[in-house]
């Protein structure tokens, strides 16, 4: 999830600097087209031995990820990295405390809020009401998005759900892009950024995320969702120029520190879970 997370922001402050290139709906087609691509050649999912209840989970997701990657890259054009990001989190926390069935990922979940909102900070009132909704919009897709991701992995062996949803949501975006960018899309230049985009926020985060999710549940995978400021906040400064501020850094520590307890919280858990097993089968916590 930390390579994943490291990689989608750092991607995503490559994809600001392309926006004036191609605008943002173009970045957008550019990133799921060669991820799609990519991972087709890389997978080579079996498109026999579906039922429809799998097809139907791969094309919601493949919908879910147009929708997220669009608002947010509409939000990049009107409103900072760090902020965006921000905003954008709060889809994923809200998850967490609705899908969670333990009172303290709940104090977790309100620690990172605190830590997303300090981020923010006062600059939200000067930002552009548009932009912030976009990015809101996106957190209600990204919320949406980890649904269907753990769903996918559950229906399709390795990345090959994955695979067929970006050729989803490609498919599903291309005549926006068409439509705003033409043929721009073509240069050379613009093609060899978008690629390295799609491999930075598409690719790698997403296949790494679709592993995570096999093996943590979704609650805990939200709240780890949240250090996603911070990562964007390091990547805004050392590729925007962004500085951090004093509190800035404090909530940088306060969404990890949520962070580190989610996932103190639910390796605990599991360890309970083991010794109880073992109990019940008469061996002793110490094998």
């Amino acid at each position: 999830m930390l390579a994943g997370g490291i990689s989608v922001q750092f991607g995503g402050a490559l994809a600001v600097t392309m926006i004036p290139r191609a605008g943002s709906l173009g970045v957008v087609t550019l990133r799921l087209l060669v991820a799609a691509v990519i991972l087709l050649v890389v997978c080579r999912p079996s498109l026999r031995g579906h039922s429809r209840t799998d097809w139907g989970t791969v094309v919601a997701f493949g919908l879910t990820m147009a929708a997220m990657n669009g608002l947010f890259y509409q939000s990049l054009a009107r409103i900072p990295l760090g902020p965006a990001v921000t905003l954008e989190v709060l889809g994923p926390l809200a998850l967490s405390v609705l899908t969670s069935r333990r009172a303290v990922n709940a104090v977790w979940a309100g620690l990172a809020v605190a830590g997303v909102f300090l981020l923010g900070g006062s600059g939200f009132s000067s930002l552009d009401p548009v932009g912030v909704a976009f990015a809101l919009g996106a957190g209600s897709m990204w919320a949406t998005y980890i649904v269907f991701s753990a769903r996918t992995g559950r229906r399709f062996p390795q990345a090959d759900g994955l695979a067929l949803a970006m050729v989803v949501a490609a498919v599903a975006f291309l005549p926006l892009g068409i439509a705003e960018s033409g043929t721009r899309l073509l240069n050379p230049v613009t093609i060899a950024l978008g690629s390295a985009v799609a491999v930075l926020s598409s690719v790698l985060p997403y296949t790494l995320e679709l592993l995570a999710l096999r093996r943590l549940p979704a609650s805990t995978f939200a709240i780890l969702m949240s250090l996603e400021p911070a990562i964007a906040a390091t990547a805004g400064f050392l590729i925007l120029h962004q500085a951090l501020s004093v509190t800035e850094a404090l909530a940088i520590g306060l969404v990890i520190g949520a962070s580190m307890g989610a996932v103190r919280t639910q390796v605990g858990r599991g360890k309970v879970r083991r010794e109880a097993a073992q109990e019940a089968a008469g061996v002793g916590p110490q094998a």
